[in-house]
């Protein structure tokens, strides 16, 4: 599903090259669950972000789901993202003026899929999530559960063959953030959806089937 060969990524700051990865090459297997695992600082995210596409690395090769990376354009690279990757964020990143069947739909906009089609899709997925109630709920009128919840089904909504869930506990209380991980390995086992979880907490990652350590940008 993804692979990375030998992959480096370099950022200039004042003049200076920092590597934020080194030739990092690692593979992981369809349907699975995978836990990135590093302190702040040792490219965890930036892997994440080079896999959705969202940077293009310095050097080496990134496959997902069968497409080549560096061989996509801007409006390809679109696609594959709307098509192949759903995003959860340890913020949410939920627009204050959508409500949360509107939050969920989004996706669904872009993929130019008809209004009632996706208001139908976005409610049934509100449902599975046991957020029906909710629905017309802006927010700032859910809980951090919630919120995170809803910006899981917005991450279902286009049928993803991956997630990638950057510290989507990182907010969240104990309990709260217990159920966001039962959440993702309920759309890991029943929809067969490859999830990469970047973590820093150890508890965290121990409800995936690998652990991937990472410092300094290197595989440890």
């Amino acid at each position: 599903m993804i692979r990375l060969n030998h992959v480096s990524m370099e950022y200039r700051l004042t003049g200076t090259r920092v590597a934020a990865l080194r030739n990092v090459s690692l593979e992981i297997a369809a349907g699975s669950f995978v836990a990135i695992m590093g302190p702040s600082g040792s490219g965890k995210t930036t892997l994440i972000q080079l896999v959705a596409g969202l940077l293009t690395p310095t050097s080496g090769e990134i496959t997902v789901s069968g497409h080549d990376l560096h061989g996509l354009n801007d409006r390809a690279m679109s696609e594959f993202r709307n098509r192949t990757i759903g995003f959860v964020f340890q913020s949410f990143h939920l627009p204050s003026y959508y409500t949360a069947v509107d939050q969920v739909a989004l996706p669904l906009v872009f993929a130019g899929v008809p209004e009632a089609e996706r208001h139908k899709r976005a409610q049934s997925l509100l449902a599975e999530f046991d957020l029906s109630d909710r629905e017309q709920h802006k927010p700032d009128q859910l809980s951090g559960g919630e919120a995170q919840r809803v910006a899981i089904a917005r991450a279902l909504i286009n049928n993803p063959k991956v997630i990638l869930a950057d510290e989507p506990t990182g907010n969240l209380d104990r309990v709260n953030g217990g159920h966001v991980l039962e959440l993702l390995q309920q759309v890991n086992r029943t929809r067969g959806v490859t999830v990469v979880l970047v973590t820093h907490d150890e508890k965290a990652a121990r409800v995936a089937e690998r652990i991937i350590r990472i410092e300094k940008g290197e595989l440890a």
